[in-house]
């Protein structure tokens, strides 16, 4: 009781107060913004060679008005946005007319999530685990190795880490495609013809992420077990006659994982705003290359809903960690 009083329920009154106040700035923000999204609509359509009867043109700022949810009140639209999000309308695209946003986020976030998962649980075990016997064996010379490579590689931001790999495996070394999430014209089948096809597209990205990823975690993981293996009860496991294998596993690397989880967790959202700047390196097909279409096109909606769902998966993410954070600190339940 102590527990779901303490330290459950201020975290989901957290979580509900984050996402209340995340979708209300995606809300005012845009409002905010100098640029009408009606007008410049009708800007790029006439840009385009598009010929506008001045009788039909009321007629269309009135609906895509409609569209945008840019009807009545300041008050009136921000009633509206929350039923529609409730129902998970955010209108339509403007780029892909008439595709339904959220039709597109459907299509589009398989792909990010594969990618962010895969490549966020093998950075996260990898590192802690080098860094952690690297860190309990900093003496070694293959541990100093490591360290000065993660050193060179972490700096590196997404970008420009991931056109490395691009142009040294797919053009200097054509070894994986440069673009897409599959073959061209390909139609999803579960099978191992497009399965390994998936993979091969998706490694360049993945490696992108997987390697800074892993080198931002060694670091921290190294100087935490560092701190770790001078402590007063690994000294007494020693002196004990324990074995070493055992003192890595289960009192130093143990103990150095838990601030690595919180760091997870306060980490989330650089990890999901790297993905999506690698998806737009490799042209990738998920939610960072849709957004980057979304933001040169100026759909209005597309954006809306993007930074929304952004909004709800990181916080979710984060609450995730953050109640499973006692099943790896015994302590926070007796708190």
């Amino acid at each position: 009781m102590i527990f779901l009083r303490r330290y459950l329920i201020p975290r989901l009154i957290q979580y509900l107060l984050v996402i209340f106040v995340g979708v209300t700035a995606v809300f005012l923000i845009p409002r905010f913004l100098p640029s009408d999204p009606v007008v410049r609509t009708i800007s790029e359509l006439r840009s385009r060679g598009s010929y506008l009867d001045p009788n039909s043109i009321e007629e269309m700022v009135a609906d895509l008005t409609e569209l945008y949810g840019l009807e009545g009140s300041m008050f009136d639209q921000y009633i509206a946005f929350w039923q529609r999000l409730f129902r998970g309308d955010f209108g339509v695209s403007f780029f892909q007319f008439p595709t339904p946003v959220i039709k597109l986020i459907k299509t589009a976030l398989p792909w990010t999530l594969g990618l962010l998962l895969v490549t966020t649980a093998v950075s996260w075990t990898l590192g802690i685990l080098l860094g952690g016997v690297a860190g309990y064996f900093n003496r070694k010379g293959w541990s100093k190795a490591l360290d000065t490579l993660a050193m060179v590689v972490r700096p590196m931001p997404y970008y420009v880490f991931g056109f490395v790999l691009l142009l040294l495996f797919g053009y200097i070394f054509p070894l994986f495609p440069v673009a897409g999430g599959a073959g061209i014209g390909r139609q999803p089948t579960f099978n191992w013809s497009y399965i390994s096809d998936v993979l091969r597209h998706a490694f360049l990205p993945a490696m992108s992420l997987i390697i800074l990823g892993m080198a931002a975690w060694f670091q921290t993981m190294k100087l935490i077990v560092q701190n770790v293996n001078s402590s007063d009860f690994v000294q007494y496991a020693k002196f004990g006659g324990i074995k070493e294998r055992r003192i890595v596993s289960r009192y130093v690397i143990r103990n150095g994982m838990l601030p690595q989880i919180t760091a997870l967790a306060l980490l989330i959202g650089q990890i999901f705003s790297g993905a999506l700047i690698t998806e737009i390196v490799f042209t990738y097909p998920g939610l960072g290359t849709l957004l980057y279409n979304a933001i040169l096109t100026g759909d209005y909606n597309l954006i809306m809903g993007i930074t929304v769902f952004s909004i709800l998966a990181i916080t979710t993410a984060i609450l995730v960690i953050d109640l499973i954070y006692p099943l790896f600190d015994p302590r926070i339940r007796y708190t």
